[in-house]
């Protein structure tokens, strides 16, 4: 019976010993206390939790976490409502001010934030708010961050993710973002219109550069035609000439060499002058020695008996 007793014993032991073993997990911490008051943060790894003395008073995990408040209503300084809503980025960075600081911290976060979002939009019109967001999200971070110092958070950014003005405004801003579309469409039809002007005046202009200069080749062309064809004319009856000069020059010598006698040469003279007066000169020179027409007979009867 005792043996049963020591037994049960040691396995209630065994049992409280395994239950106040923890394990930190990484990017986690414990904060612990002693009989009540804080006793030691502890970081990632085995530890053991003395029973009935120590107790863990909060599990901080130290990654950067996002939380996303509900919209706030804020009023802008030309008075007009807005309904916005922020994302906090934060990091606790001390887990003993993060536990011990303030009462629910998000909750001391998100109070804080709506705070702050008033004072800066009350601060601003309308149309600034709109198109300032980097400046709200700047100003706010600045002002988040050293707030919650004291409590163990570091406020990395807040971002504004919706800005809703009211059902009117809205239209109003749809129907003026729809007239500037329509601007930008007419500007854009009438740069199309104008560059296709455009287009079509250069392809005419090209076209008619194009029948010039084929115009301007037909004709130098035409001219170098009728230019190549007056100087094969030309060749051609230069070449006649110097047949016929080459001819004569050779008829002169055979006759020289045939020793020829006066009246052979007399009677050469008249069929040169035949010739001459078959032509279209207007004004033929006759040699003395034909211009009496006896003596042109008495030659001709002389040849005629010779032969």
């Amino acid at each position: 019976m005792e043996l049963i007793l020591l037994g049960i014993l040691l396995l209630i032991v065994l049992l409280v010993l395994i239950v106040n073993i923890k394990i930190v997990p990484q990017a986690s911490v414990y904060v612990v206390e002693r009989l009540g008051s804080y006793y030691a943060t502890w970081g990632n790894g085995l530890h053991f939790k003395v029973p009935f003395l120590y107790r863990i008073a909060r599990k901080v995990s130290m990654k950067e976490q996002v939380v996303d408040f509900a919209p706030q209503p804020v009023i802008t300084r030309d008075n007009v409502t807005m309904q916005i809503d922020t994302v906090v980025f934060y990091q606790v960075t001390d887990a003993k001010l993060f536990t011990y600081g303030v009462e629910r911290p998000m909750s001391a976060i998100e109070n804080l934030t709506a705070t702050t979002l008033r004072n800066i939009i009350g601060e601003m019109e309308l149309d600034s708010t709109l198109t300032s967001r980097d400046v709200i999200n700047t100003k706010i971070t600045a002002t988040l961050d050293e707030a919650t110092d004291k409590w163990g958070i570091k406020v990395n950014r807040v971002e504004l993710k919706n800005i809703l003005p009211p059902r009117e405004i809205q239209d109003a801003m749809e129907k003026q973002m729809k007239a500037e579309r329509e601007r930008r469409e007419s500007i854009l039809r009438a740069e199309g219109e104008k560059h296709s002007q455009i287009l079509v005046a250069q392809g005419e202009k090209e076209s008619a550069i194009l029948r010039a200069e084929a115009e301007k080749e037909s004709a130098i062309l035409r001219a170098e035609g009728v230019k190549e064809q007056k100087i094969r004319e030309a060749q051609g009856e230069a070449e006649a000439i110097a047949l016929v000069q080459k001819a004569q020059a050779e008829a002169l010598r055979m006759l020289s060499e045939a020793d020829a006698t006066d009246k052979v040469l007399q009677l050469k003279s008249l069929e040169a002058f035949a010739k001459a007066a078959d032509g279209r000169a207007t004004k033929i020179i006759i040699p003395s020695e034909i211009q009496s027409l006896a003596g042109l007979v008495a030659s001709l009867k002389e040849l005629t008996t010779d032969r």
